[in-house]
Formats: C-alpha cells, structure tokens, sequence
C-alpha cells in the first residue's frame, strides 16, 4: 500500500486514477509520494520513503527541487493539463484590454437603481468605446503549449500573429498555423506588434538572450510601439514593475494585463489585475490531477518517469527484475552498476539510461538471479536504488 500525502485539495477525478493500492491522506508521517498544488514545500523536511512529489500544475516554484534531486526526490509537474484554460483567458485578457468592459460594467453597477437606467447607458456608452482585435498583430514569446494554441485562436479571429520560440519542439511546431509569422529574436516582436503576450518560464541567467527574468523593461518597453497592450499570464518576475508603471503613466503601455497581481501592480493606473485564474477551471483542475496521479503510479509502480523536472524522462519494460538507480552524472557509474550484476551471474535483457544536468536514471532488466540493492548502494555517485518486480 503506498501512503499519499495531498498538501492540497486534489480533484477527485485525479485520485481516482491512483486505485486500491494507494492510501491518500491530508497528513502523512512519512509518505511515498506527495501530490501538490500551491502549498510552499521549501521549509519541508522529507522523510526516507519520499520518493516522488508531482504537481497539479506546470509550475514548480513551490518546490526545492534541487534540494530533492539531492535526496533522490523526483519532482513531476503536469506541463499542458491547464493549457486550455491559460489560452482562453489570455483572450479574454486581450479582449478587456482592448475595449474598457470592466469600467462599463462598473459604471452601470452606480446607476442601476435610476429609472431613466436605459437613457442613460445609450447616452454614457461612448465613453467605454475601445477597438477590435481583427486586423491587430499580437506577438508571443513562447509557442508551447499554451503559446501555440493562442496564437492558432488568434488568427481565427483575424490577428496577424508573430511567434517567437527558438527551443519548440517539434510537435509544437507542427501544431501551429501556418498564419503565424517565426521570428528569430523577441527585438522584433517589440517593435512589430500591438499586443505582446509571454509564455516562458522564468529563467535567472547572466545570457541576455537566454533570461526571462524582467525580459519586459525599460529598454525593451523603449522598442515598442506607442500604446501597445502587453499580457502575462506566465511568471510574475517576467515583467520589470518599476519600468511598467512608469510606461503606463506616459502612455508607452495602454494596458498592463497579468494574472500575478501584487502589492505594486495591484494599485497601478492602467493594469487590469486578474487574481490568478489562468488554471482556475472544473476542467483544468481535473486534467492536472489526473497527469499529476498517472506520473506518481508510472514511476512507483513500474519506474517510469514522464515529465519530471529533476531528473531526465526514462522509460522501459522489464521481463525480469528492474533495478532503477538515480544517480549523479558522472563517470564510471554505468559501469560499477553493470559489475554488480555480473559479479553475481546476472543477465542485463535491456537498459535504459537518461541524464539532465547533474543527475541521471538508469533502469536495467535483469534475469537470473535476485539482486540486492545494497551493493549498488554503495557506488559512488549513487543517490537511490529501487528493485521492482
């Protein structure tokens, strides 16, 4: 029976696809495995049977990661699950950033009790006048999996769309439109287009060309054109709030959208502040719980792992015993892994090895005899040994 600690609420849909042979709990001694949402794990202490955390969602800014990569932790988010539901509000964002629907709302809300209420909005009306999205070009930064899919919904409603992504994957690219126009560097989404909408992770690096974090400021503001709407519905830290107050209050930026608000752009004339909605739908909860369960079951019960963020994507089928190790990325390890098999008269029927960075996986089917993890324990570089089957 596995122990399954939720930090948060899971949808029911989601742990219904743990089954019988897990036990899920709001606390937990010492847990398998830990499903998450927003709860901020940075403080936790883990205990030794943790062996995996996924979370509902594509960020893991929640998480120490690294610190779990240590301690051979491995970390899954659940990239794509709320895509659907981040697209359709970035258009929704577009939308209330072109034509001023909050503040007509707002205004017939102070008149509503007036008997003349219908005079008085066919008089008052124009003052909320705004513009189309049809005929405008937006530019997105990030043609993932939410990226991509605003920008195919974009040109269905008419928008010349400019992309910009230089690590797309393939399958990315073969889901977009052919409207949409790829341009090699963000310089040229910052001078071309009216509306500019971000979708990329935040990356600290000292590569100009590789950071995200403030990738939206003053100097990149400068390269815009006058009155441009600018959304981010992706990371918080992608936008310098110093530099959009300041494009705000000159008129550089017409409207700020952002899903993130805080104690700064809250209170900023000129931003429309949605208190982080982006995933916040029936169906998109549903379909992060669900990957989030399915990842947790792969890897606890066959080794597998999909979509983790500290350690390198492995999978394989085993007719015999599978040894999975994490370890660091360094050399001699395979090799040391292999001896031990063959030292004992075991036969490897297949092996699979991935690296990420400092980390690596390896999974080996072994026949023959029974292997006993503590010799691979041992190893240098080792961090975890798990035998299944």
């Amino acid at each position: 029976m596995y122990q399954v600690q939720a930090l948060n609420k899971i949808s029911p849909v989601g742990l219904a696809q743990l089954g019988e042979n897990y036990q899920v709990a709001d606390a937990c001694e010492n847990p398998d495995a830990i499903l998450v949402r927003s709860a901020v794990m940075h403080e936790m202490t883990f205990g030794d049977n943790l062996l995996a955390i996924a979370r509902a969602g594509a960020g893991v800014n929640n998480i120490p990661c690294d610190r779990c990569a240590e301690e051979g932790i491995v970390v899954f988010n659940t990239p794509g699950a709320n895509a659907n539901g981040v697209k359709e509000l970035a258009i929704a964002g577009m939308l209330l950033a072109s034509r001023d629907i909050v503040g007509g709302i707002e205004w017939v809300q102070t008149i509503k009790g007036e008997e003349t209420v219908a005079k008085m909005v066919e008089k008052g009306k124009s003052k909320f006048a705004g513009t189309e999205l049809k005929g405008k070009k937006l530019g997105i930064i990030g043609l993932g999996a939410i990226g991509g899919p605003l920008g195919n919904a974009a040109t269905a409603l008419g928008m010349e769309v400019y992309g910009c992504d230089p690590y797309i994957s393939v399958d990315a690219a073969w889901n977009l439109s052919r409207q949409i126009k790829h341009v090699q560097t963000r310089d040229e989404i910052f001078r071309e287009c009216d509306f500019i909408s971000v979708h990329v992770p935040l990356i600290k690096n000292a590569d100009p060309s590789v950071n995200t974090e403030k990738m939206i400021n003053a100097e990149t503001i400068a390269m815009m054109k006058d009155g441009v709407v600018i959304l981010n519905f992706a990371r918080d830290l992608l936008v310098d709030d110093e530099a959009m107050e300041a494009a705000l209050k000159s008129g550089k930026v017409r409207k700020y959208v952002t899903d993130f608000p805080n104690a700064k752009t809250a209170n900023m004339e000129g931003v429309i502040a949605i208190p982080h909605l982006g995933a916040s739908t029936e169906e998109a909860e549903d379909n992060c719980a669900v990957m989030a369960a399915k990842e947790l079951v792969e890897y606890l019960e066959k080794g597998n792992i999909r979509n983790s963020v500290n350690y390198p994507n492995a999978e394989m089928n085993a007719v015999g015993k599978k040894i999975c190790v994490l370890h660091k990325n360094i050399p001699s390890v395979i090799a040391s892994l292999t001896n031990v098999v063959s030292t004992v008269g075991g036969n490897i029927e297949n092996m699979v090895n991935a690296s990420r960075g400092e980390y690596a996986y390896t999974m080996m089917d072994v026949t023959g005899v029974d292997i006993s993890a503590d010799a691979m324990k041992s190893i240098d570089g080792v961090i975890r040994v798990r035998i299944i089957g």
